[in-house]
């Protein structure tokens, strides 16, 4: 009974941490509406440790740092536009959340669905070979005679 607590307790405990954002609060701004714009900005961010979160979430060196030069660059005076062209032009369009459709990102928006079609394809080619043949070939008399005994049909 004691384990089964200590599971459920770990197990919220774990579901609760990604939830939490790890900006801390010396990152944040004095004023609310650059701050808010940091936030949305650091959300369109990758973390290029994680690499499957946004800077905002992560809690690496390296998110600390792009969260905290995307806060310079703001004070600055730099649009949302300049900022992102900014740490792209720095750390490639890999660092984008969600990459645009360019001729250095094909491979990383078309490579999955084409997967996902050659599995498909595979699969229906595959399932087709391993039918049977439709057509049967006709019994002979002998086979006729013999099945007709098995299976108790004397006539």
């Amino acid at each position: 009974m004691m384990r089964r607590l200590v599971l459920a307790i770990a197990m919220a405990a774990a579901m609760a941490g990604p939830a939490a954002r790890a900006v801390e609060p010396s990152e944040r701004l004095a004023d609310p509406a650059l701050e808010a714009r940091a936030r949305a900005l650091s959300q369109e961010l990758r973390c290029l440790v994680c690499q499957n979160q946004s800077i905002d979430e992560s809690n690496a060196d390296l998110a600390h740092d792009l969260r905290v030069l995307l806060r310079q660059r703001l004070t600055a005076g730099d649009t949302d536009r300049q900022v992102l062209d900014y740490v792209v032009a720095r750390y490639g369009v890999f660092v984008l959340l969600d990459p645009p459709f360019l001729r250095a990102t094909y491979l990383l928006w078309l490579v999955p669905p084409l997967l996902v079609l050659g599995a498909g394809i595979f699969v229906v080619v595959r399932a087709q070979r391993r039918r049977p043949d439709p057509e049967l070939p006709a019994l002979s008399e002998e086979e006729r005679a013999r099945a007709a005994l098995l299976l108790g049909d004397r006539g």
